[in-house]
């Protein structure tokens, strides 16, 4: 039987020798790295005033994304704008809850995932590829906005078309972005964004 392992080297010297106690030892840390730590860490909870401002502000953003694509009959509300809702009205000092996370986020996404759909279809193994790739480019462009993972999907599950990419990705975020720079600079508090860029 011909070898194709380099000259005086077998199968023994290529494989690390396991046994048991490494094994275990391997599991022992595995378990560890997930088991988290014995006590949770409480979010820290925010005054009343801004727990009221959040929802006020997100109220006001949501309605009048949804009344603009009433009266436009353009569809400029999805369901990661609920998501978007809770970054730039909860907590808008967030690094994700800035504009160019918003807008670049929900824009890189839908291209990204409209692409694949187009290339490959909405199978199982696409819309992994799709989120899995709008992830990566939000990260490599600075952009990450984590309810845009939820962008791909949308656009993966109703297999949307290439207007998607401007309403509701862009337009819906745009006008979601102002209502929070308007609304919630007019709280003392509050300074929305951080940085445009």
């Amino acid at each position: 039987m011909r070898s194709y392992l380099p000259k005086g080297r077998n199968y023994r010297t290529i494989l690390p020798q396991l046994n048991y106690k490494s094994i275990r030892l391997r599991v022992d840390n595995y378990c560890l790295k997930i088991r988290g730590s014995k006590r949770a860490v409480p979010l820290e909870r925010p005054e009343h005033r801004h727990i009221l401002w959040s929802s006020l502000g997100s109220f006001i953003g949501i309605a009048a994304t949804a009344y603009l694509s009433v009266k436009t009959g353009a569809p400029l509300l999805m369901a990661p704008f609920g998501a978007t809702s809770v970054l730039i009205f909860g907590v808008p000092d967030s690094p994700l809850a800035q504009p160019r996370n918003v807008i670049g986020g929900n824009f890189i996404a839908a291209l990204v995932s409209l692409t694949i759909l187009h290339l490959f279809g909405a199978e199982p193994w696409a819309m992994g590829m799709a989120v899995a790739t709008a992830i990566g480019m939000m990260q490599f462009t600075g952009t990450l906005h984590p309810p845009s993972g939820a962008v791909a999907l949308v656009v993966m599950m109703t297999k949307a078309q290439w207007q998607f990419l401007l309403t509701p990705a862009l337009e819906g975020s745009i006008i979601l972005v102002l209502c929070a720079v308007v609304f919630n600079n007019l709280a003392q508090d509050r300074t929305y964004p951080k940085h445009w860029f």
